[in-house]
């Protein structure tokens, strides 16, 4: 039997989710506040009948993987094999290359488990660290801080870490590798850190993969100094403090972006701990997708000065790009329909006091830091008044000029009313007419549909029989013919419709598709770090075979027709669970709630969209006959 559906019947939804969530008896159901989004009436439900769970609030669901997978933050691969050692299933073999690869990240784990072990007792301890203590001291932390993020004390000597860890048994091969020591060519090798400060940098899991170095003395530079890249760390794939901040996050509802280590140490010792800082890098589009998981709400909290400023804009350029959209139609006055995504997240900033760090502010005024983050400005109004401080907004081409730049922000609105309150705000600073700005949105929207309507120009084709398996059929297709991904998602936001989602498959599939996406955003990650062989070889066989003599027109609207098939399906079996809880609501005598008839909604909603999609790609007799 494939282990991943012998785990799914050995391990009971039910009993495993009711570890992370307070369920209670619903009929034949359980329910329970969502652990994904905020709420106060029980919108998350788990079906034991399906082995299945779904929250009617933010429509997420799934099976046991997917909970997993959520709820901690991790991918497949690594939800597959916790899920296996709780249900005693044992997993196929890996290569010889794999296990080797596997073998020398876990080693190096271990070794960078030990350094902090070092560095950590040295802090604490050692006579050499005095000035360290005295450092930390001064900065605010406590025994407690400094033990929850197990901070250290490198000693100022060339070979200390070095030694240890050879007494220990850590050749100098590895310790080059974990990037503690530096090898020079003559093959002479040094202690990377040096008389500073240590902190610990950790991963998703909590595993230790780097560290932060901190001087203690003004001559030493840098002032602070990383790990370099590693085999088990890439700083852009890392965000300090993630591992301790993503319950707060859920339950804040709230991810506050800061610039360093401190900024989120002492926080986290004052009670704010959904906050996170990039590794000194820029907010990538792996930082955001991390945080996504956890919330849609982001406030940017980084320093007043212009270096903090470019950083704020930069980080809401990657948020533009890479966090999730809503499709809504838009017309030219020739009848042609297009679709603006507008961002389904809320991006905030926050302006710091000039010269205080978020660590300096709240150990002076921890309220004072609440306040400034429930104040945070909306990332409109803040962007506006960075371009007013840039261009001369008397002079007609930097009017033009900070139109220009706001236009992509305020399409990103989705909410009709507050986009022309902003257009009314800015034209009002500008000394415009607010028609006139609202005019030059919308005539950049029509552009904007007309091109995406010239570049679809979809043609009505004859569909072929779908595989039995629908699912398998459409991965196989796109695997085969990767480009039909952006065409298809045009396709169906053009429907009003979601492009593919992970939503549109079901277990193996869907952990399938995530891997897809994964490896080809980051094609040095290995496939197998993802996903057991079994689903390696299956994606082999899809690739291999040969893709039939069809058009690409052919093949675009045949895995259109696929994912609304697919999406049909899906909807019959949410609209029967949702039935179900009504019909037990009503024999309890209890009230539908709210819920009940939103969620009731969006499923019609859905389904009539659907339905229409499906009449059009639908290969009737007459359009046969046409065509």
């Amino acid at each position: 039997m494939d282990p991943v559906e012998e785990i799914k019947l050995r391990l009971d939804i039910t009993e495993y989710i009711g570890r992370h969530v307070n369920l209670k008896k619903s009929g034949r159901n359980f329910k329970g506040l969502c652990p994904f989004h905020q709420e106060k009436t029980p919108s998350f439900y788990v079906f034991p009948e399906s082995q299945s769970w779904h929250c009617f609030g933010c429509d997420r669901g799934g099976d046991i993987y997917s909970f997993l997978m959520e709820f901690n933050g991790i991918n497949f691969r690594t939800a597959l094999e916790e899920l296996a050692r709780a249900a005693g299933v044992e997993l196929r073999p890996r290569t010889p290359e794999e296990l080797e690869a596997e073998s020398e990240a876990d080693r190096l784990r271990h070794v960078m488990e030990m350094a902090t072990d070092y560095y950590h007792t040295l802090l604490l301890t050692s006579p050499q660290a005095r000035d360290a203590r005295a450092y930390l001291k001064k900065r605010g932390f406590t025994r407690e801080t400094i033990e929850t993020f197990k901070l250290g004390y490198s000693l100022d000597e060339w070979h200390a870490l070095r030694s240890y860890l050879l007494d220990k048994g850590v050749s100098v091969e590895e310790q080059v590798k974990a990037g503690l020591i530096v090898q020079k060519e003559s093959g002479a090798t040094y202690d990377r850190f040096r008389n500073r400060v240590m902190i610990p940098i950790h991963d998703r899991r909590g595993r230790v993969i780097a560290f932060g170095g901190r001087v203690l003395s003004a001559e030493d530079q840098p002032k602070y100094m990383n790990s370099p890249q590693t085999p088990i760390f890439d700083k852009s794939q890392v965000l300090f403090g993630y591992h301790l901040a993503g319950r707060a996050i859920r339950e804040a509802d709230e991810a506050v972006i800061v610039e360093g280590y401190m900024d989120v140490m002492i926080p986290h010792q004052a009670g704010f701990a959904n906050i996170v800082a990039p590794m000194g890098t820029a907010l990538s589009e792996a930082h955001l997708k991390l945080l996504q998981r956890l919330t849609r709400r982001f406030v940017l909290a980084l320093d007043p000065d212009a270096a903090g400023i470019r950083a704020t804009l930069r980080g809401l350029e990657t948020a533009r790009e890479t966090l999730d959209r809503e499709w809504q139609p838009i017309f030219d006055p020739r009848g042609l329909v297009g679709y603006e995504g507008r961002l389904k997240a809320e991006i905030r900033a926050v302006m710091l006091p000039q010269g205080l760090d978020p660590d300096e502010l709240i150990l002076d005024d921890p309220q004072r830091w609440a306040s400034l983050i429930a104040q945070s400005q909306p990332i409109v109004r803040f962007y506006f008044e960075q371009l007013l401080q840039q261009e001369n907004p008397d002079e007609p081409k930097g009017k033009a000029r900070i139109i220009d730049a706001m236009l992509p922000l305020l399409r990103d609105i989705a909410d009709s009313v507050e986009r022309e309150a902003y257009i009314q705000e800015i034209a009002l600073k500008l000394g415009l007419d607010a028609q006139t700005l609202m005019d030059r949105l919308r005539a950049r929207e029509r552009a904007e549909a007309v091109r995406r309507q010239a570049a679809v120009a979809p043609q009505r084709q004859a569909l072929r029989s779908i595989d039995a398996d629908i699912e398998a059929h459409l991965l196989a297709t796109l695997m085969r013919t990767p480009e039909l991904l952006a065409r298809v998602d045009t396709l169906l936001t053009e429907c009003q419709l979601e492009p593919i989602t992970t939503n549109d498959f079901s277990t193996n599939c869907r952990y399938i598709w995530s891997a897809w996406l994964e490896i080809s955003e980051h094609p040095e990650i290995d496939l197998t770090d993802l996903l057991p062989l079994e689903q390696i070889e299956r994606i082999q066989t899809w690739v291999s075979t040969p893709p039939p003599d069809f058009t690409i027109e052919q093949l675009e609207r045949d895995v259109a027709y696929t994912v609304l098939r697919i999406r049909e399906r899906h909807l019959r079996e949410e609209h029967q669970q949702l039935n179900t809880l009504i019909i037990e609501a009503q024999n309890q005598g209890d009230v539908i709630g709210q819920q009940y008839a939103e969620a009731m909604h969006s499923l019609a909603l859905r389904k009539r969209r659907i339905q229409q999609a499906l009449s059009d790609y639908t290969p009737s007799q007459k359009k046969k006959e046409r065509l």
